[in-house]
């Protein structure tokens, strides 16, 4: 998701998307553990997508 597309969500919102990414970052830690991912640039996607939404919260 773009920056810009975070920035138009309500708090609300960015805080659901915000969840969500969490719990994908931790599935995909075990299964990266496991073997089971090839993409590993997926974790550093959502990374990078819940920094940039705690950025937002907090400004």
């Amino acid at each position: 998701m773009k920056i810009s597309e975070l920035r138009q969500k309500a708090k609300k919102e960015l805080e659901t998307v915000l969840k969500e990414d969490g719990e994908k970052l931790r599935q995909l830690r075990f299964d990266l553990a496991a073997g089971k991912v090839k993409n590993v640039r997926e974790v550093r996607r959502i990374k990078k997508e819940i920094a940039q939404i705690l950025t937002i919260l907090k400004g």
